[in-house]
């Protein structure tokens, strides 16, 4: 058996073109093209996802990160011989519109996705009348009517904690929709752009856009502040929120622990998703 290093991948991309994080046959997604190069560096054909490779947030098709968290399994031997190239060579093999800004070891007991203590998204809106700077095209929601920023932050308010959000998520079989939300605000930049940060242990697949869309309801005037929140007492998706598009939406950061408690976090992340 190959004696094998965990490395942890810091990642950035544009989503604009990719189907999304996760593999799949015939498109071009984000994992897809990172495997491909780990590939060419090791001169060595495999399955589809070899190395172990896992990820902490699966972004959806046309959602960007600068913080994005992955690891792999590589072969001891050959890092011994590529440590000091590794970077460089996947920044010569990867497409443009994704980065691999960092390769360092890690104890194996780090998993991207069940070490991790918080996912921190933000999402970008431009209500001024003549959308988005064109160089922002591409990760900012042009939106056609005002928005009020201290309705939008009442309609946050009372989505904070611990809820079933059932109402904003895509449910899956057997996995819960519980969710407990840390941090969740707006802010007007000086550009005049809408930020939203959302920040939480974890988020059920839409749920970040399906927020945003009922947040800009209330921002624009046509629900009420309360309204997000009373939408929390729902056990199944709710008809009446709009996902919002997927292009306003970049994962900014992915925490964790200090690595004596790697795998402690990751066994009670197991056993609450179960």
């Amino acid at each position: 058996m190959t004696e094998t290093i965990r490395l942890r991948l810091d990642v950035s991309y544009d989503g604009a073109e990719f189907s999304g994080w996760a593999a799949q046959p015939g498109r071009r997604t984000v994992a897809g093209v990172l495997v491909e190069a780990l590939q060419r560096i090791l001169g060595a054909s495999g399955p589809e996802t070899p190395l172990g490779l896992t990820v902490a947030g699966r972004t959806d098709a046309g959602v960007h990160a600068t913080g994005q968290v992955c690891h792999i399994d590589f072969p001891a031997e050959r890092y011994a011989e590529l440590s000091a190239s590794l970077l460089r060579r996947l920044s010569a093999l990867m497409p443009p519109d994704a980065r691999v800004k960092s390769v360092v070891p890690v104890p194996d007991t780090f998993d991207a996705r069940f070490s991790a203590t918080f996912r921190r998204y933000e999402y970008r809106v431009c209500d001024d009348g003549w959308g988005p700077e064109p160089l922002r095209r591409y990760d900012t929601l042009g939106w056609p009517r005002p928005l009020d920023l201290d309705r939008l932050n009442a309609g946050a308010a009372g989505l904070l904690g611990e809820h079933d959000f059932a109402a904003f998520c895509k449910r899956k079989e057997h996995a819960t929709t519980i969710r407990a939300i840390a941090r969740l605000d707006w802010r007007r930049e000086a550009d005049r752009t809408l930020v939203l940060t959302v920040q939480a242990d974890a988020f059920c697949q839409a749920m970040v856009r399906s927020l945003v869309g009922a947040m800009l309801a209330v921002g624009e005037g046509r629900r009420a502040p309360e309204w997000p929140a009373k939408l929390l007492t729902l056990r199944e998706r709710s008809s009446e929120v709009a996902v919002a598009p997927a292009h306003g939406l970049t994962l900014v950061a992915v925490g964790y622990p200090e690595a004596d408690e790697y795998a402690a976090r990751a066994d009670a992340t197991r056993r609450l998703r179960a």
